[in-house]
């Protein structure tokens, strides 16, 4: 998924599933259950299951990001380039 500079995912919880996110490119914010904290290019970020939380790309880049979750919460080999196919695409 890309983000552009000024963009976030948005606040959500996924109940069920645990959510590993991959910092690919850029810089910014992740939220977790209100607290703030800084993140950087190749940073990992374990979201566990019920836990709030947004990433904000407040950097000058766009910010790439990979995410896997367990259990899979989409079918096998879906790509979303950005949020907004994300969104359109809720399962």
């Amino acid at each position: 998924m890309s983000i552009p500079p000024g963009g976030e995912i948005g606040e959500e919880i996924h109940d069920d599933t645990d959510q590993v996110l991959c910092l690919a490119e850029g810089e910014g914010q992740v939220i977790l259950e209100g607290e703030i904290s800084e993140y950087a290019e190749h940073d990992l970020v374990l979201v566990p299951a019920g836990t709030k939380h947004n990433f904000v790309n407040n950097g000058k880049e766009d910010l790439k990001i990979i995410t896997m979750y367990s259990p899979p919460h989409h079918p096998p080999g879906t790509v979303h380039k950005t949020k907004a196919e994300a969104d359109k695409a809720e399962y």
